[in-house]
């Protein structure tokens, strides 16, 4: 019984289906400021989308590809500072004072040129290796940060043009999240996603099936890095103010991890309901733990590893792993006479 309800969850996921309700969802969502929401529940809104929209980009490497990313943020990072450089006067800039809609582009554009840069030598690495290398990526592109003062501001941070515009907001942010995970699902089903796939699995035989395994990793790590970067010029833009200590922060690497670990890695479905879970949890749990929420962070890291390793919507099988229909079924059965 279980498994035919998780071989119709996952057939619903991947088909058209899966993502017509996608599309009804966006449809309720562009109509729920009409409801009378107030400005304050359009920001939350608007939060809960960049975080859908960091769990989909991250699960595309981390997931799909099964390159474990540690230092992911650093491309949330660079968007943000180019939008913070591109909006400010700056000396050495030609033209300064961007316009946010122009700038928020050329954001992703340069994560993404990064992201081929840094991804040439660091994707030749295998495993653990391959996210010490962006970790320390992430560390080295912070304190770059603070020491291009007469660029970024160094510690002391860039302060971005105020502009009060929730609705605005609200609506940006849904476009990319709609845009980003429909990508995520066309992906998933293409020859391109099934290579992705074939490269989690065995990148060696994925070789020597005829697959350029380097640059279908390329090509997944700057589309991830992209998207990324547009998300941290848009957060950059809404918060107005930004520094290395607050942009450059580790946490944000690992909320993009959970999200998709708790969701299912490598599925489309699962990052933004992991993406969903882990807001409630910031809002309603460890604004009540603040002292500790790291530390609670890190336990429900633990326990999804060891007991919920393919997350919530995960279908994948590999390893013997565990979603929560599968772990719901051995529920069942031990408690059955």
């Amino acid at each position: 019984m279980m498994a035919r309800v998780r071989d119709r969850l996952a057939q619903l996921g991947q088909g058209w289906g899966g993502l017509g309700l996608w599309w009804l969802l966006l449809v309720a969502l562009a109509l729920y400021p009409y409801t009378g929401v107030t400005h304050l529940t359009l920001f939350l809104g608007s939060q809960v989308f960049v975080l859908v929209t960091l769990a989909s980009n991250w699960n595309l490497i981390g997931g799909m590809t099964g390159y474990v990313d540690f230092g992911h943020a650093v491309f949330f990072g660079i968007g943000a500072y180019v939008m913070g450089i591109l909006v400010t006067t700056s000396p050495l800039l030609v033209s300064p004072e961007w316009g946010f809609l122009q700038a928020l582009p050329v954001s992703g554009a340069a994560a993404a040129i990064f992201a081929l840069l840094i991804g040439l030598p660091t994707l030749r690495l295998k495993g653990p290796y391959f996210s010490i290398a962006m970790l320390g990526t992430f560390v080295a592109m912070r304190e770059i940060v603070r020491v291009l003062r007469p660029l970024t501001g160094g510690g002391v941070g860039l302060n971005l043009p105020p502009v009060l515009n929730r609705l605005g907001d609200y609506y940006l942010m849904l476009v990319l999240m709609g845009l980003v995970v429909s990508i995520m699902w066309w992906i998933r089903r293409s020859e391109f996603g099934q290579s992705l796939i074939a490269i989690r699995e065995d990148e060696i035989g994925a070789e020597m099936r005829g697959i350029n395994t380097t640059l279908h990793k390329i090509a997944a790590f700057m589309i991830a890095a992209f998207f990324t970067g547009v998300v941290g010029g848009f957060w950059a833009w809404q918060n107005t103010f930004i520094d290395p200590d607050v942009v450059f922060i580790e946490t944000r690497t690992v909320e993009m991890v959970m999200m998709s670990m708790l969701g299912g890695l490598g599925t489309v479905w699962g990052p933004p309901l992991g993406a969903v879970v882990i807001y409630v949890l910031q809002t309603v749990v460890w604004g009540r733990l603040f002292g500790i929420h790291l530390l609670v962070l890190g336990i429900l890291m633990v326990l999804l590893v060891l007991f919920l390793p393919e997350g919530i919507l995960g279908t994948s099988g590999r390893g013997g792993g565990t979603s929560i229909v599968r772990l719901w079924g051995r529920i069942r059965q031990r408690s059955d006479p």
